[in-house]
Parts: C-alpha cells; sequence; structure tokens
C-alpha cells in the first residue's frame, strides 16, 4: 500500500513533482511492482489528480472515503475488508525504495511464529550532525533486540557525554504491519507524543505494540523537500 496525499505539509503536490519524466508517485509505485515481493500494489489516495495519474499507467487506486490523519489511517481503510495477513507501507515520496530492504522486513514476519511482533519498520545508520539536528530526519533509538523504544526528530540518543560512541539511526518510512495492528491504530485516539512530534510510529509504541527494526544501508532519498527533490533528479540522471 502506497499513501498518496496531494496536500503535505512541507512540500504540497511534492508527488505530482516530475522526476526523469514521471510524477515521484509513478516512480514509486513502478519501484515497489518491479521488486516482484508482493501480491498486490495499490495507490491509496485522496486525491483525483493522484488517482488519474496511476490509472492512467494501469495502476490499481483505492480511494479513501474519510479524512485521515496519517498514511497509517489511509491504509487501515483500505485494507478493511481485505483478507491480507501483513500489509507493507511504502510512502509515496520513496521512488528509490530497494528490493534488499523490503525482503528484509518481510523475513521479520516469516521468522515471527509466534505472531508476537505488530509492526516492522527500516532505519539506517547516519552520522552527519546536520542529518542528526535536521527536525525533518526522524531518528530512532532502540534496545539490545532491535525493537524500537522511541522516534523523535529532535537527536535522540542526547549527547551529553561526548566520550561515550552511539549510533545514530535515521528512520525510513516504510512499515510492515500485520492487519490486526493496523485495525487497532485506526480505532485508538492520538496521545500527546504523538501529536507533539507528528510521528505516526509514536502511536503504536504509547499503546504498547512491539515494532523490529530491521537496519539497512541502502540509504536512497525520501522528497520532503524541493531541495531533496534536486538531489533525487540528479541521482535520476
Amino acid at each position: 500500500m502506497i499513501p498518496a496525499r496531494y496536500q503535505a505539509s512541507r512540500f504540497p503536490a511534492k508527488l505530482m513533482q516530475d522526476l526523469g519524466g514521471k510524477p515521484v508517485i509513478v516512480r514509486t509505485y513502478e519501484a515497489a511492482i518491479n521488486t516482484g515481493l508482493f501480491n498486490d500494489v495499490y495507490v491509496v489516495t485522496d486525491s483525483p489528480i493522484i488517482s488519474n495519474v496511476i490509472k492512467d499507467i494501469g495502476g490499481k487506486v483505492i480511494m479513501s472515503q474519510k479524512v485521515h490523519e496519517s498514511g497509517s489511517d489511509r491504509i487501515a481503510e483500505a485494507v478493511e475488508d481485505m483478507d491480507v495477513d501483513v500489509v507493507i507501507n511504502v510512502q509515496g515520496d520513496e521512488p528509490f525504495i530497494d528490493s534488499e530492504s523490503l525482503e528484509k522486513i518481510i523475513q521479520v514476519f516469516k521468522n515471527d511464529a509466534s505472531k508476537e511482533i505488530d509492526l516492522a519498520s527500516l532505519m539506517t545508520p547516519i552520522s552527519d550532525w546536520d542529518e542528526i539536528a535536521n527536525p525533518n530526519t526522524v531518528k530512532v533509538i532502540v534496545d539490545n533486540q532491535d525493537f524500537a523504544l522511541y522516534f523523535s526528530r529532535s537527536p535522540i540518543p542526547y549527547p551529553r557525554d561526548k566520550e561515550v560512541e552511539a549510533t545514530y539511526y535515521k528512520h525510513k518510512g516504510v512499515y510492515a504491519f500485520r492487519k490486526r495492528a493496523l485495525e487497532d491504530f485506526q480505532k485508538l485516539p492520538m496521545l500527546p507524543l504523538e501529536a507533539k512530534e507528528k510521528i505516526e510510529a509514536i502511536r503504536f509504541l504509547e499503546y504498547g505494540k512491539k515494532i523490529k527494526m530491521v537496519e539497512t544501508h541502502v540509504t536512497g532519498i525520501e522528497i520532503d523537500t524541493p531541495e531533496d527533490l534536486e538531489r533525487a533528479r540528479k541521482v535520476w540522471k
């Protein structure tokens, strides 16, 4: 499922921006299809503009019937009546998503025989302090089994003791959900931490869900700003 909102707050209409001759959302949809990992790939949107551009290439679209605060809410509505076990959420602004990373989070559920894990997601190590301090970069800290402890737009952990080595991880906007976790998400009200940080993954933590983080070294480019789009265009060339 690729949730796709036309009016993004930081960069309106970013999913319809040109990337190598096609809109960003089309590049993301094609990248997801080309991994060969999925039974089906859908774009989930409330925008007729995005819907039409996906349908024009023969793609599958689900139109949202309600107003949603987050991509997870949007996907929860879309899969409500579907007979599925695990749903992968690929953000619409991730045209460089790769099959290796996606395979890793799918494998989490194949290895989880007791079905204790509610979600899986990706993180990648970062070392540039400008990126670590950038509020557009969501950071995650994990326990010794790589379960998420917290997500933040602030640098976490805070470097009070500069002698102590710590790896900083950027959270990549790709999730894999058990369907039941999505169903719960849709019913549970937003709590203050999620509302403050504007990071939907925090809602799962606030309600005690287990999120397994998987490290990947494939960074790609998430298109959050016009500057990201320019970098993406250079890489695409």
